[in-house]
């Protein structure tokens, strides 16, 4: 035993680890390899002093321009409007500059410390967050990832004032998921390219003035790809729609934005030509710690109403905070907001550490923090009882703003879709008779989900255990435990990924019961991994009596993953996925509830 803590190794079994290769090293996809690559996730991540410093002014400024207004954003989700002068605030107070660089007007945050902002925005209103997360996370997002050097020059300052407020373009009447199907179309004229269509559900399209806008751009022979345009709504032929009537973040503009023959200079390509598909889902993908920090910051404020509402409320002459099942409710809620942070936390930490292989731990994040933040949610709710069904408390507002959380930025039925299927990509790539054709189709799961070949069905197989590679290694022995189990449950990914593979071969595109169950698994095993290295860094920096309830938590939640690990794995083969099938296409045949007794 060292003084940090022993090892769940023998010392004399570690093997020298070779550092990451952050051009393409992934921890989930060599997880389903059968390697626990503790250097990606180990130490767990932290900000710069100089960072944490602006963060903490950032959050004091954010206290006096938002703590008193709690009553304005009541009123302001009633009327569907953010006033223009609160929005004028906003952009004083930079808030549209968080991640533009510090030479472009910006503050130049990085990915954790813009998510941490976003987590102490989400505290006071949703739709707050969600006006500056759509700006800085996804509308000027590609701009910062493609922009040229003219690009940044002409665009970069206005965006980091708030003269220009940014939007995302990309969903339409058909096509949302299925971001292929856009119709959107981009045609070359010259040095322009003329643009028309509609976009829909545009969030900020009332008072943008930026568009990153995807249109399908034709190729030789009438075929079409993707491809990214910059375009501003002083543009001719930009038009914008009537603030959607919506369930939540109502006071944050969503509209739909027309182009009509919009003439958009050459110029303002973003990234290449028919790459539009890739620019997309690389801006996602980077700015999915918006979202997941806007879901870790509510989740702290419910904790916050819920506690001192169980505190305050006694029934029987005692505070509801004495009943067990409002310490139930409590502790998850506790559990939940403590793993999504770590999650959030270390994916942001994974992006500006330079990993550029992170999209499945990204989609992870979006899955589980906006899961946790719904059940949280409906938590706070029931434990505010009739109060919290009642618009004067901010408990249903909060339950009407986050649902949307699960459907945009992708849905996250398509993105375990996508968790599960960039896994059994991998196994199949270790195929060496794999055909090219095959890689190709696999590489883009998202797009055409793929199928595999006859020889993967037969042969596909991935070592049923770490396979000899070291685990966690210098693991605190206070949660060794833990990281045994994590060791342990990663057999089951493995096993789990080959058995799929097998069983359902070529046919594996519409076994979409199965492909969600690898992926609860995947999602299980990385939470654990982030929350066992956020434990041993607490244990690192407090020691073991500090870190005590951390430690408790962590083993509290790798008992409960653990049985839904197994659960899952063993559900690949014994289900009832036929019989749910059957009743789902009867209901779609008579299109009613067949056993009606009236």
């Amino acid at each position: 035993m060292d003084a940090g803590g022993a090892s769940v190794h023998d010392r004399s079994l570690e093997k020298e680890r070779p550092v990451p290769d952050k051009e393409t090293t992934s921890f989930m996809r060599s997880l389903c390899m059968g390697r626990i690559e503790q250097d990606v996730i180990c130490p767990f991540p932290t900000m710069s002093d100089a960072q944490r410093e602006t963060l903490t002014d950032i959050s004091g400024a954010l206290q006096g321009l938002l703590g008193t207004r709690a009553e304005d954003f009541r009123k302001w989700d009633v009327a569907g409007e953010l006033p223009q002068e609160f929005i004028d605030e906003l952009k004083e107070f930079g808030m549209f500059g968080l991640v533009i660089p510090e030479d472009h007007g910006g503050m130049g945050l990085g990915n954790m410390a813009y998510s941490r902002t976003l987590q102490e925005v989400a505290k006071y209103d949703a739709s707050v967050a969600v006006t500056i997360g759509a700006h800085s996370s996804i509308g000027m997002r590609g701009l910062l990832l493609f922009g040229t050097e003219d690009q940044n020059k002409r665009y970069m300052p206005k965006l980091a004032s708030g003269e220009m407020i940014a939007a995302y373009c990309l969903t339409e009447p058909g096509a949302g998921s299925d971001a292929a199907a856009i119709k959107t179309t981009a045609v070359k004229e010259g040095d322009h390219w003329v643009l028309t269509g509609n976009k829909l559900w545009i969030t900020n399209g009332g008072f943008a003035d930026f568009f990153t806008v995807f249109a399908k751009t034709p190729e030789e022979g009438g075929r079409g790809k993707m491809t990214a345009f910059i375009v501003t709504k002083d543009m001719e032929g930009v038009s914008i729609g009537p603030h959607e009537d919506k369930m939540g973040l109502r006071s944050n503009p969503t509209t739909t934005v027309l182009f009509d023959g919009v003439r958009v200079p050459d110029a303002n390509v973003l990234g290449e030509v028919g790459h539009g598909f890739k620019v997309a889902m690389m801006i996602l993908n980077s700015g999915r710690t918006g979202l997941g920090g806007g879901s870790v910051g509510a989740m702290k404020r419910l904790i916050e109403l819920s506690t001192k509402q169980a505190n305050e409320r006694k029934t029987f002459g005692e505070p509801i905070s004495s009943y067990g099942l409002i310490k139930k409710k409590v502790g998850q809620m506790v559990i939940d907001c403590y793993t999504s942070e770590a999650v959030v936390t270390m994916v942001g930490g994974l992006i500006d550490a330079g990993y550029k292989e992170y999209q499945v731990e990204a989609a992870i994040s979006k899955v589980y923090a906006t899961e946790c933040l719904w059940k949280t949610a409906d938590e706070a709710l029931q434990i505010a009882g009739g109060n919290g069904y009642m618009r004067e408390y901010p408990y249903e507002r909060v339950v009407r703003d986050c649902r949307i959380n699960r459907i945009f930025e992708g849905t996250n039925e398509i993105l375990r879709l996508l968790i599960a299927l960039t896994a059994m990509n991998d196994v199949a790539s270790q195929l060496q008779e794999l055909s090219s054709t095959m890689k190709d189709i696999l590489n883009h799961p998202i797009k055409g989900f793929g199928v595999l070949s006859d020889y993967a069905r037969k042969h596909a197989s991935l070592r049923t255990g770490v396979g000899g590679e070291p685990g966690f290694q210098k693991i605190h022995e206070a949660i060794q435990e833990q990281a045994k189990i994590f060791e342990e449950e990663t057999r089951y990914l493995a096993q789990a990924t080959d058995s799929i593979l097998r069983k359902h071969g070529k046919a594996i595109i519409g076994k979409q019961f199965a492909s969600e169950r690898l992926a609860e698994i995947m999602i299980d095993l990385f939470v654990m991994a982030c929350t066992i290295s956020r434990v041993q860094s607490s244990i690192e920096a407090n020691g073991v009596e500090a870190a005590a309830l951390e430690i408790d938590l962590l083993k509290t939640f790798a008992r409960e993953a653990k049985v839904r690990i197994k659960r899952n794995f063993r559900r690949i083969d014994t289900n009832d996925d036929e019989i749910v099938k059957a009743l789902a296409d009867d209901a779609f045949e008579t299109e009613r509830f067949r056993w009606d007794t009236i």
